[in-house]
């Protein structure tokens, strides 16, 4: 790593702080190159803190990725059994669907860093820095007709809540469809994405993006209040590598129980899990807008609500907002 004198100086230092002009004397380098470093390092995720007349402290460090770590915490059968790991992609959807198109198996992973242009649900961006969250697609390969695809989603909305849940206690809870939310917060968003041919299922993408390690300040002011991460919730640090592999384990046993027993335990579990029910909510489409209490699944996956009216309602697509 072109970066690793420069670190173990700080390792050296511990919680010091070292001067930029002992860090400029040792490494033979200018001051300028000092700086440039150091901003370098934090694109790539380390904080440091500066000082005037003391020079910088290195505050954290992101746990890198290494092959060998994440095969010791996946226990799978299938799920994540072949990795592709990036240092940085545009989005680890588009890898995994290249992949998929070229005959990559189900189970296939592909985990990036960092995303320069993460895909969120609805065509929206997801903000995806480097070192501090885990932003990866698996290849799934069911054998489904299209109709089901939505009880995907919320099999996969389980499985990482509930690895959420095992590695770092926190009490994440499921928003309808695909979000996973703490405090009202969100902390992990979920996208399914389908190839089709003749109302079956040839592909399917499951995209997880999860704020991991994420402090206040690396989130854009637009999200500060809407986004949270693992490790402001928690207060410590969070090993991706762990969380990766409990959310390979805890997504093969949905998925099995799934072929095994229907969607009925799933749905159990995701009503157990959900941050919305019992809750007031608003879908708006472009047909109507459906208020009221959000009260269950129905069996194919749809979010049953009982409207101001007495009326039983059931969304099947679209954002919800929960109102209180």
């Amino acid at each position: 790593m072109k970066f690793k004198l420069l670190l173990d100086l700080f390792d050296e230092k511990s919680n010091d702080f070292l001067s930029g002009e002992e860090i400029s004397n040792r490494l033979s380098i200018s001051r300028a190159a000092v700086w440039k470093q150091i901003n370098q390092l934090r694109e790539l995720g380390y904080e440091f803190e500066a000082v005037s007349r003391k020079g910088y402290r290195l505050l954290y460090k992101p746990d890198q990725y290494e092959h060998k770590d994440l095969m010791q915490n996946i226990n799978t059968a299938v799920f994540g059994s072949r990795l592709h790991l990036l240092e940085s992609t545009s989005s680890t959807q588009i890898e995994a669907i290249k992949l998929a198109e070229e005959g990559a198996e189900a189970g296939t992973l592909v985990i990036s860093d960092m995303q320069t242009n993460g895909r969120g649900r609805l065509g929206r961006n997801w903000f995806s820095p480097a070192g501090k969250g885990i932003w990866m697609s698996l290849v799934l390969r069911p054998e489904l007709p299209v109709r089901f695809m939505p009880q995907l989603t919320l099999l996969t909305g389980v499985a990482v809540c509930s690895a959420i849940r095992k590695v770092t206690g926190v009490e994440a809870g499921l928003k309808w469809p695909n979000d996973i939310l703490v405090n009202g917060r969100k902390v992990c968003g979920i996208l399914l994405e389908a190839a089709t041919e003749d109302n079956k299922v040839r592909y399917c993408i499951a995209g997880i993006g999860i704020d991991v390690n994420l402090s206040e300040l690396d989130y854009p002011e637009d999200l500060r209040s809407i986004a949270t991460s693992l490790k402001i919730e928690s207060g410590t640090s969070v090993s991706r590598s762990r969380l990766i592999g409990e959310v390979m384990n805890q997504l093969e046993a949905r998925y099995l129980q799934y072929e095994n027993e229907g969607f009925a335990p799933i749905l159990k579990e995701w009503e157990a899990l959900s941050a919305s029910i019992g809750k007031q909510v608003r879908s708006v489409t472009l047909n109507q807008v459906i208020e009221g209490t959000a009260i269950g699944l129905s069996d194919s996956g749809g979010l049953m609500v009982l409207t101001e009216e007495g009326k039983n309602s059931t969304i099947f697509s679209g954002e919800v907002e929960i109102i209180q």
